[in-house]
């Protein structure tokens, strides 16, 4: 793969997601969780960020409504007696029983009208973590609304018993104040987010609940159309542990083909007080599935842990036939387990079976937190510098594979599950962007030039250049309540590798990292990794910051750089979700992953923006600096950023967009879910209207950049070199935008690899089918040929695209009068194997048939989905690469070929680990842990003159670009 976002001025950091809240006043905003009553004077927002076994982390987010304070005391009253507040942060914290003051530290006592302050702590809590219902400040009861809704609780009835596992079936009655109408009602339990019905009856079944001794406490909370949320309703219920023992299997069916087999594991719901022996076998069905071993013993002392079971199809199974599988023992409830036997070479069972792979704990691919790594292999560089990175391009993946997961199964738990993940741990919390409040929309950000190479860096901040102002910034805080931004930074430190840990504590796992900040030469292997939160624990003196930029003095200080590909793929997948769910009649149960969406593509619109804000056409430092939306160039850039001091007394911030858009970074299947789709509707009143702009100049773009023979070159700039040069003579425009051939990087370029096509077509191809719009038509009508032109496929190999030349340039756009670019051409210069590609490029082709009735691109898209299982592994799918780019880990800086790791004269650091940062360290100086990785020894021998060192690697994205291109044809073309 060959992503990279760039960073931009300024440094890093990390996060932890809500799980839980208590809520809230209008206009403020609700995350996972239960709200409390209503406002007047103030309103708090109370959540459960993190939460494990008896420990959990709150977070209180206190606006003041009412007059001026100098100081503030905040008091309430935990639910359980169980639950204490424990260490606190930007507060004092004490208690009395149940009932916790706060108050005010030293340093953040006042509080004018409006304004917001934030505290937390860390827990503790025995049988159950309840939120909290009411709070004051000063006295002044918080929450507080006049015309607020109503819900009750209809069913289950206070104190009900269940058996375990349990399934409670919640219904409620809401009833809207005078004038406005219900929009949802959400159903929690203790706080965390069940799920949420937008229909009367409102409804939600929680299946599966286990016993637990102290009352589970149900809750829904009723909004209506203006956002108003009314108060809990709260009902305690207990489930009880079955008085029947029973035997506990970990799935209930299993999916195989003939002659493979597959494993599940079963175990006992409670301890024995003697030894059980559970026989295992088939009871039902084709006499083709058998289970071994027929005998299990589970003891005193064993009985929980997980005993594997082997199920097999003989290779005389039938498609279609279906064989149940009963573990029975003696007193004890059985488990039965459903078997269904498809064809080895059906799309659809090669869907779950990758999803299987995927999923399997043994193979590697998510970490213990359960992050998706990037790969499962540790040594690989190419837009990561470590396969245990990820990237927010993997979480997208990820909820991808979750929702053709919900459309096959009807689950949408995993979906869910996902997003609260990725919220976690990738959209940075408000702890992690703490000073946002002190940004100033008037002037975004300072500016500092780009240059071409990483050795003209760092690059000297300049007051004197002006810069537009931000239009957004204002219209978001009114639509969400915050001034932070809610979108993902591009890349995480999985496993702490490189040590920085959380601002600098050196031991905290999934960290905000970053890389690329020096140009478009810098390649992967020339980058020096920071932290997102640079407090100056590492680096040289000022941390890493004055290894790009140049400054007076340096201030610790986040950051954040956002890769619009992977949010506005977020919203994608969502859609689709949402489409297959509503047709199973369960869209309540992700509408607030929905929402989400919707609130991820409002901020998303940060990327239509030049990156200083600077007007389209802009070709000197002194152009004309932007007001209002005049700087949009309403296409997505590279990237967008975002940071501030780390400091809370300080008083900065700053945001910009990016002066360059790449084709491969379009989504106009984004753009018209954003713009055309009600429940994806943002809360921003222009959002709607800027994604319908966006969409439309998206499919001139593609237009504009389409070459003679179907290929789209690279993309557009408004910054030439970065740094607002004058354009060169003859440079072909679109729309004041210059035309650049390889956007953003240059080593390698940009538009040299075929993923890029695939990627960005695949989202036009989608597009093409949900709407049938003939611009989209058009572009696919010239590309798909030329694709499959230079692609040959057989039965257990293929050969697509990888390289690509350009040569020539594309017209300056003329939108009322199009021509064709006779004189823009693209040649294949060599052709491979990329697995993910041909994931990607199958799924396009699915779409593009699906929708034209072109019989061609359908033969080729089974033929290319046929032809990957050839590479079928264990772990999933795979082909062996050379990597020969490796030669240049040991690269030091060559002033006279500017390749090599450049470090300025006279700067000097070290690493966590204590590598030290100086002129003529290469690529592997600083990461001396690569040197203990297992692979290394093939490196290190090709470093010593031998041969380019092989691997299989196992890309997350890959993996799943390749098997939801099973589970779309299999949906698409059921007939096969």
């Amino acid at each position: 793969m060959r992503f990279k976002p760039p960073g931009s001025p300024g440094t890093f950091r990390r996060r932890v997601a809500v799980t839980g809240v208590a809520v809230l006043g209008a206009g403020a905003v609700l995350a996972a969780g239960a709200p409390a009553y209503a406002a007047a004077g103030c309103t708090v927002v109370y959540k459960v960020q993190s939460q494990w076994t008896g420990g959990f982390t709150g977070d209180i987010q206190i606006k003041n409504t009412g007059d001026p304070l100098t100081s503030w005391n905040l008091q309430f009253d935990f639910p359980d007696a169980g639950q204490k507040a424990g260490q606190g942060w930007s507060g004092v914290y004490s208690q009395s029983g149940q009932h916790v003051t706060v108050t005010n530290a030293a340093w953040n006592g006042s509080l004018a009208t409006g304004a917001t302050v934030g505290t937390g702590f860390n827990g503790t809590f025995t049988s159950a973590n309840p939120v909290p219902t009411s709070f004051t400040l000063n006295g002044t009861a918080c929450n507080q609304t006049a015309a607020v809704p109503t819900v009750q609780i209809s069913s289950p009835a206070a104190n009900t018993r269940y058996t375990a596992p349990a399934s409670i079936p919640i219904t409620a009655n809401a009833t809207a104040a005078a004038g406005q109408t219900i929009s949802r009602v959400e159903f929690y339990h203790d706080g965390l987010l069940l799920g949420s019905d937008t229909t009367a009856p409102y409804a939600y079944t929680w299946s599966g609940v286990p016993a637990q001794a102290a009352a589970y406490h149900l809750q829904a909370v009723a909004f209506d159309g203006a956002g108003t949320r009314s108060t809990t309703a709260d009902v305690p219920v207990f489930v009880d542990a079955a008085t029947t023992p029973a035997i506990v299997a970990d799935a209930t069916s299993l999916t195989l083909a003939a002659g493979a087999s597959g494993s599940l594991k079963l175990a006992l719901s409670k301890a024995p007080a003697a030894n059980v022996s559970v026989a295992v076998a088939r009871s039902a069905g084709t006499t083709a599935v058998t289970a071994t071993p027929a005998t299990l013993t589970f003891t005193p002392s064993n009985w929980s842990t997980g005993q594997s079971v082997t199920i097999a199809a003989a290779t005389s199974a039938t498609a279609g036939s279906t064989a149940t599988i009963s573990a029975t023992a003696s007193g004890h409830t059985a488990a039965q387990v459903a078997v269904t036997i498809v064809d080895e070479g059906s799309v659809d069972a090669r869907f779950t079976q990758l999803y299987n792979d995927l999923k399997n704990p043994a193979n590697g691919y998510f970490s213990p937190e359960g992050v998706p790594y990037h790969s499962i292999e540790t040594l690989i560089d190419e837009a990561p510098d470590h396969g245990h990175e990820t990237t927010s391009e993997a979480f997208s993946y990820w909820l991808w594979l979750e929702a053709e997961h919900g459309q096959v199964t009807g689950d949408w738990a995993a979906f869910n599950s996902a997003w609260a993940t990725m919220e976690k741990y990738i959209i940075p919390s408000h702890a992690d962007q703490p000073t946002n409040a002190n940004y100033n929309a008037q002037k975004p950000a300072t500016y500092a030039a780009e240059y071409p190479l990483p050795s003209q860096y760092p690059s000297q901040l300049d007051t004197g250049v002006s810069v537009g102002t931000d239009p957004l910034a204002a219209e978001l805080k009114a639509a969400y309540g915050t001034d932070d931004i809610y979108g993902m930074h591009w890349l995480l430190d999985v496993d702490n590798t490189y040590g920085f840990g959380h601002c600098g504590d050196g031991t905290s796992r999934v960290t905000y990292i970053n890389t690329f900040q020096r140009g478009p030469q810098e390649s992967t292997f020339e980058t020096v990794p920071q932290p997102s939160c640079d407090t100056f624990a590492h680096g040289g003196p000022n941390g890493y910051l004055d290894l790009f930029t140049k400054d007076a003095s340096y201030a610790k200080q986040w950051k954040y750089t956002n890769a619009p590909d992977a949010d506005s793929r977020a919203v994608q997948v969502a859609y689709w979700a949402y489409t297959w769910a509503t047709e199973q009649g369960k869209a309540s149960q992700i509408s607030d992953a929905v929402a989400k969406a919707a609130k991820m593509g409002d901020y998303l619109r940060y990327s239509f923006y030049d990156k200083y804000f600077k007007n389209p056409g802009c070709a000197s430092t002194s152009c004309t600096a932007g007001t209002g939306k005049s700087s949009s160039n309403n296409l997505m850039s590279w990237y967008y950023a975002w940071g501030g001091a780390y400091d809370t007394n300080a008083g900065w911030a700053w945001r910009i967009g990016s002066s360059t858009s790449h084709f491969g970074y379009q989504n106009p299947m984004a753009a018209y879910i954003l713009s055309n789709v009600s429940a994806f509707n943002p809360k921003s009143p222009t959002a709607k209207a800027d994604w319908q702009n966006s969409l439309n100049r998206q499919l001139e773009f593609y237009q504009w950049l389409q070459s003679s023979e179907g290929a789209i070159a690279g993309g557009a700039t408004n910054s030439w070199n970065g740094n607002y040069s004058a354009r060169p003579a003859g440079t072909p425009t679109f729309y004041g935008l210059a035309y650049v051939e390889a956007p953003v990087y240059e080593d390698p370029p940009s538009n040299r690899w075929f993923g890029m096509q695939t990627w960005s077509l695949e989202r036009l191809a989608e597009y093409y089918y949900a709407t049938g719009d003939t611009k989209a038509k058009s572009v696919l009508d010239k590309w798909v040929p030329w694709a499959l032109a230079n692609t040959t496929i057989e039965d257990d190999t293929f050969a697509i695209p990888s390289d690509l030349a350009w040569s020539g340039t594309p017209n300056t756009w003329n939108p009322s009068s199009p021509q064709a670019n006779t004189g823009l051409h693209v040649t294949v210069t060599s052709r491979g194997q990329d697995l993910g590609v041909a994931g990607s490029y199958a799924k396009l082709l699915t779409y593009y048939a699906a929708k034209s009735g072109n019989a061609q691109a359908k033969t080729a898209a089974k033929g290319l989905l046929d032809a990957i299982w050839a590479f079928k592994d264990s772990k999933g799918v795979s082909v062996t690469e050379t990597r020969a780019d490796y030669n240049r880990m040991d690269d030091v800086y060559n002033a006279s070929t500017g390749q090599g790791l450049y470090i300025p004269p006279g700067w000097s650091g070290e690493m966590p680990n204590g590598d030290v940062i100086k002129p003529g360290v290469s690529f592997l100086d600083i990461r001396s842990f690569y040197r203990n990785d297992p692979d290394f020894p093939k490196v290190e021998a090709y470093l010593n003159g031998g041969p380019a060192p092989t691997f299989n690697y196992h890309r997350f994205w890959a993996q799943v670009d390749v098997a939801t291109g099973y589970a779309d044809y299999a949906r698409l073309f059921p007939e096969g």
